[in-house]
């Protein structure tokens, strides 16, 4: 079996998931956060909606150096729920596509992330997949269920029921 086709189902549950708790995220509370250094709801609202598009950047390059090509990044910026869940359909969608056509061989391949001379990350693009990309959502995701739990929002079930969503 190729690595995308064992990977992909995994992705799609998984990016179902977040867009479940991403349409929980209430619109008027972007710049609330629980405390003075975590990022504000709408930040990470925006950071989930933009982490599925990094599978385009790990599969389309061999390398990601944060000082040069990263200063040019937008973070998404939340105005609207439906403003949100249009970047993370958008980027999902094209992650989804990327690694869907992604070999075996472009899977194996080292893929590095530097900051100039500093190496963050330098490992086979499958396992930047699974780390950057699934781990690092799954995170966020459980980040923004607190969040809405702090601000009676009701939390989705995820893996089982929650405390909001018994059946």
């Amino acid at each position: 079996m190729a690595i995308r086709d064992a990977f992909l189902p995994e992705f799609d549950y998984e990016m179902a998931l977040t867009r479940k708790t991403l349409e929980r995220v209430p619109e008027g509370k972007p710049d609330w956060k629980p405390h003075d250094k975590s990022m504000s709801m709408g930040q990470l609202a925006g950071h989930l909606a933009d982490v599925p598009g990094y599978a385009i950047v790990t599969i389309s390059t061999d390398s990601f150096d944060l000082e040069k090509e990263g200063k040019n990044y937008q973070p998404t910026k939340m105005t609207s729920r439906k403003q949100l869940l249009e970047a993370f359909d958008k980027n999902v969608a094209a992650a989804r596509s990327a690694i869907a056509g992604a070999s075996d061989e472009t899977m194996h391949k080292v893929w590095k992330m530097s900051a100039g001379d500093h190496v963050i990350v330098n490992l086979p693009k499958a396992a930047v997949l699974r780390s950057l990309i699934m781990n690092h959502t799954i995170h966020h995701r459980a980040q923004l269920g607190v969040y809405l739990r702090l601000n009676n929002v009701p939390v989705p079930s995820i893996y089982g029921p929650s405390a909001d969503e018994q059946s």
